[in-house]
């Protein structure tokens, strides 16, 4: 057993939470998970049921404390961290009146298409930081307030889940700056609940938890918590911020030349720096981190969601040797594998979910373009990978836009584990890009935090000297060259589509 000190980082993500234990160098000494599922209770909304959050955080810690073998009593401080965009309605006496509304559901969208283009989305973007989208949950209070009255009259307070679990900790709702931007409710420049976002929503600030620096200290567990989770009654509990940011601070992006290039379900491209950064256009999101941090960069609805439709599509037409339980997102890897840079000619714009950043069309839709009969499944699967690296093309050049001077790329999330992946993006961004040795990077920057707010570290930025780095990925000059041309012919695509993509929208109902 291992008697020196120890820090514990959280993760609760859309699917799981994780568990990270590390010591106070930053080294990992154990990791553990815990799962939860979503319900669809209709077409297009997504949900959580809060009751499983607790459960699967208690087994992920469990886990990593188990794993790691030290001494209970040498926990120095716990963060939790949490998923951007949720949303909880509960009663006066703190119960749940819905489910845990997560980012993908989609019953805030026309809300939200609604205000497109207005001076309100205009101006509710220079204060909050966020571009009109139904992902925000400003907009599910919306539409709580008109399709449930009843809910919405009954609603004592909001909270993220994050909140939710949190207070079963502590016994206390507090949220981080960075969950509080994630709303939509959070006026950026001013670090205050936006009073434009909260009229518009019809609801008060008394409604909404107190604010917090993910750094601040918030007491310690309850003792049932405490006896549950095998820790100390008297460790103390640190705010911590959202997912998003600590998967930055994991990776050691923690300055305003570096960025973090996350591929999981979605993706995203983000940087922290040193001032709020807002863009005339709308086409980046900022989020206030603390008082002298902000999380800029765009985000994707199709990142790995999208691979995972072509093996779904795919699986019920495979020989009867490899049946859909067999077929797997390595399999698609390597048939994308098996033919050159450019999927000779095939061209896809992956909206198959939509697309957020830079365009925040919620009608754009997938496309295959170029396909002959001399194409096959592997010029699809390629032509996917490829096209979600255009997508972070589109999202590099809109923060070049705005002044941000990116010098470095660190990599996180799924796709890290795919060399042809890893390698297609990076020639499609014609920039190196190097992946951390530790993949799970939101649940280590959550440690990252408690080790900030328990004093294990000065400042945040030091957690960037604790990441140990791993292979960097150069480009491929004659792909780099070669994708510079088919983004080219991608970007004219989806100009050219644009008015295809809203009447299609009208034909299916969507």
């Amino acid at each position: 057993m291992k008697n020196g000190p120890w820090f514990l980082g959280i993760d609760l993500g859309t699917g799981s939470c994780k568990s990270i234990v590390v010591d106070e160098k930053g080294r990992v000494l154990g990791f553990g998970i815990g799962l939860y599922g979503g319900t669809d209770p209709e077409s297009r909304w997504q949900e959580q049921d809060p009751r499983n959050l607790m459960d699967a955080a208690a087994v992920s810690v469990q886990s990593a404390l188990t794993r790691a073998d030290v001494a209970r009593g040498g926990c120095l401080g716990l963060s939790m961290g949490g998923a951007l965009h949720s949303i909880l309605a509960l009663d006066s006496r703190d119960n749940p009146l819905t489910g845990v509304i997560t980012w993908a559901d989609g019953r805030g969208l026309h809300h939200a298409e609604a205000l497109r283009g207005s001076t309100t989305a205009i101006r509710l973007y220079q204060e909050t930081g966020c571009p009109v989208h139904g992902m925000y949950p400003l907009y599910k209070i919306m539409w709580l307030r008109e399709k449930r009255p009843e809910v919405f009259r009954a609603t004592h307070r909001y909270v993220t889940a994050k909140e939710y679990v949190f207070s079963q900790f502590t016994g206390q709702f507090a949220v981080d700056y960075s969950l509080a931007a994630g709303s939509g409710l959070l006026n950026a420049r001013k670090l205050r609940w936006s009073d434009s976002a909260l009229e518009l929503a019809g609801i008060r600030e008394g409604q909404l938890s107190p604010l917090l620096s993910p750094a601040a200290k918030q007491g310690s567990l309850k003792p049932d918590v405490a006896h549950r989770l095998g820790i100390p009654e008297s460790t103390p509990v640190v705010m911590g911020s959202s997912d998003a940011v600590n998967s930055s601070v994991g990776a050691g992006a923690v300055s305003a030349s570096q960025a973090t290039c996350m591929i999981g379900t979605s993706g995203a491209l983000r940087v922290i720096s040193g001032r709020p950064v807002f863009d005339e256009n709308g086409r980046t999101w900022c989020y206030a981190i603390d008082e002298k941090h902000w999380l800029v960069g765009g985000a994707i609805n199709n990142g790995g969601i999208a691979v995972s439709w072509l093996k779904d599509s795919l699986g019920p037409v495979m020989p009867p040797d490899q049946s859909p339980g067999e077929l797997s997102i390595e399999h698609i890897l390597d048939l994308a594998g098996q033919v050159p840079a450019g999927a000779e000619g095939v061209v896809c714009l992956p909206f198959f979910a939509g697309e957020r950043s830079p365009n925040w069309n919620l009608n754009a839709r997938g496309v295959f373009f170029g396909v002959t009969l001399e194409h096959d499944i592997r010029h699809l699967s390629r032509s996917i990978l490829e096209g979600i690296g255009f997508r972070f093309r589109s999202l590099q050049d809109a923060l070049a836009g705005i002044g941000l001077d990116i010098r470095q790329i660190l990599a996180s999330g799924g796709f890290a584990k795919s060399e042809l992946w890893l390698q297609i993006v990076t020639d499609a961004l014609n920039r190196e890009m190097t992946v951390p040795r530790w993949s799970e990077t939101s649940a280590l920057g959550a440690a990252f935090w408690a080790m900030l707010g328990a004093g294990g570290l000065d400042r945040i930025e030091d957690a960037g000297d604790l990441v140990e780095q791993g292979k960097t990925y150069r480009p491929i000059p004659e792909n780099a060259a070669l994708y510079d041309q088919i983004y080219t012919v991608y970007l004219r695509i989806y100009q050219a589509l644009l008015p295809a993509f809203d009447e299609a929208a009208l034909l299916s109902g969507c």
